[in-house]
């Protein structure tokens, strides 16, 4: 009788261990849910049939049915303990948001170490056009040579980066790329960098009586557009004259546009140190220096507001001016509330002086810059301009000769004093080179020729784009050329600011107007034909 129940019992032991040893395998799997749970794993048919058991199938599906009874009678129909799917897809997630989190911080990084790579690259790229606009300036210097050093550096630049396009040409690409920052920069506030001459303007014409300076605007207005019409129609001429077929030009990147936090972070510098400057007039040292952040503030805050113009308003009020009304309101409210005199803070604006530089002083130490940066402009339309050479170059010769003669006849026709006729004969050549040329003439006025040269290319820049477009100039040579030959520096930053693929042809013009007027003036018989003609 001992033996059944022996037996008995030794089974129910057994049995009770099995289920036990089960429920701790499930107990363990759901604990720890990267341990794989072989009790669960379904083979398909095709497998049983590779593997070539079918019982193994009838097998595993009986134990996976038991023990899904198995956990329903121990912990209830609703209950989730021992159930995988849950875990699995609760770490799943976790994983993902993981990774979708990483994936974002690395995006980040990326954004970051690219933004900081590029500013980088301008600080560099610009730094070295400004390190060799220096070096040429103080060689130039050194060697006594009254040649505009900017301009030999273009003529250079672009000299060099021909040949090295024709032997290396993997070197000259390499170089415009790495310049690229630098030329984009000076492309986006070119026009900024020629307003300190309008800005104190009104110091320089405060001496001329009304009657000659109603004449000199004349002049003035009516040799811009009779020197534009020469050069555009010249150009135009000479193309059908040896028969060049116009092609497009390159395509020319055009700068961004100003951020409101760029508005909003020189609207704030323009506060401070506004306020600053009244209370603290000689806080930096000097009343030039405490004076220069709000006065350049102001300049850049007024070419920001005059670029988001309509463009309809554009047409009668260039960013250009814009920018220097925004300078001089601004010293003339701070003239008034310091009670020094808009004049004294003008002559601060710009004191030419490099030991106390103004805002003025500032913005035209770019200027070699921005010129040697045309280089790269011209080198980017070669072929166009190898292609229409002739046209380039005798139209710019035509229109020079036609500056200087003009000028002096139409003095001479008006009743002009000989002195002031002298004085803004190089009206459509750059300021650099004008006064050179009128230290050839006797009795010339500087300070007039200066700015003569300024009006003209104030008015180039107001009027230059509806001009051309009435005058029907639709290539980028002609509008270039004759842009430049009429209105110099200014009127290329105006038109380039809209029309980039017409920079290169202003920039040619622009030196070729500037290095042929001194040419012709330095020949004694054209000297001396000139001042007959003016008496």
């Amino acid at each position: 009788m001992a033996t059944p129940f022996l037996t008995t019992s030794t089974t129910l032991s057994l049995s009770l261990s099995t289920h036990l040893h089960r429920l701790s395998s499930s107990l363990s799997s759901t604990c720890f849910p990267f341990k794989p749970n072989l009790h669960r794993v379904r083979r398909s048919p095709s497998l049983l049939a590779s593997y070539g058991n079918p019982h193994l199938f009838n097998h595993e599906d009986h134990h996976s049915t038991y023990k899904s009874l198995l956990s329903t009678r121990i912990l209830g129909p609703k209950s989730n303990f021992l159930q995988m799917g849950p875990s699995e897809t609760s770490c799943s997630r976790e994983i993902l948001v993981k990774s979708s989190a990483s994936d974002s911080s690395n995006t980040v990084i990326s954004t970051l170490s690219q933004k900081v790579f590029g500013v980088l690259h301008l600080v560099v790229s610009l730094g070295i056009v400004l390190a060799m606009d220096k070096f040429l300036k103080q060689a130039f210097v050194a060697a006594a040579i009254k040649f505009p050093s900017a301009l030999f550096g273009m003529f250079c630049i672009f000299s060099v980066l021909v040949i090295l396009d024709t032997t290396i040409p993997v070197a000259a690409t390499s170089l415009m790329n790495f310049f690229e920052p630098a030329l984009m920069f000076i492309q986006r506030w070119l026009p900024l960098f020629y307003v300190p001459a309008l800005v104190v303007l009104p110091l320089s014409v405060r001496d001329i009586p009304a009657a000659s300076g109603l004449k000199i605007c004349f002049i003035i207005a009516g040799g811009w557009l009779a020197s534009l019409c020469v050069a555009g129609f010249t150009a135009i001429a000479i193309r059908k004259i040896v028969n060049t077929e116009m092609v497009d030009a390159e395509p020319m990147a055009k700068p961004s546009s100003f951020a409101p936090i760029e508005f909003w972070t020189w609207g704030g510098i323009f506060l401070a140190s506004f306020v600053s400057a009244i209370f603290y007039p000689t806080a930096l040292g000097t009343t030039a220096r405490t004076c220069l952040p709000f006065l350049l503030a102001s300049t850049v805050l007024g070419y920001m507001v005059g670029s988001g113009l309509p463009s309809a308003v554009k047409k009668v009020l260039h960013p250009i001016i814009c920018c220097a009304l925004s300078a001089d309101l601004a010293a003339v409210a701070f003239g008034y509330i310091s009670q020094s005199g808009v004049d004294a803070v003008l002559g601060d604006y710009l004191t030419k002086v490099s030991s106390n530089p103004g805002a003025g002083d500032v913005l035209m130490g770019f200027l070699g810059s921005v010129i040697l940066s045309f280089a790269f402009s011209m080198f980017k339309q070669r072929k166009l301009v190898k292609r229409h050479a002739a046209e380039i170059f005798i139209s710019i010769i035509l229109s020079s000769l036609f500056s200087l003669y003009s000028t002096a006849l139409v003095g001479r026709l008006v009743g002009l004093e000989p002195s002031l006729t002298v004085s803004i004969l190089p009206r459509c050549i750059t300021v650099a080179l004008a006064l050179s040329i009128v230290s050839l003439f006797e009795g010339a006025n500087s300070s007039l020729t200066a700015a003569a040269v300024v009006v003209t290319g104030l008015i180039g820049a107001n009027f230059v784009q509806a001009t051309l477009d009435k005058l029907r100039f639709r290539d980028p040579i002609a509008r270039g050329i004759a842009t430049a030959s009429s209105a110099h520096g200014l009127g290329t930053a105006a038109l380039s600011a809209k029309e980039p693929e017409a920079l290169p042809f202003c920039a040619i013009a622009y030196g070729l107007t500037g290095i042929f007027g001194s040419l012709f003036c330095s020949v004694p018989v054209i000297r001396q034909s000139l001042l007959a003609i003016v008496g």
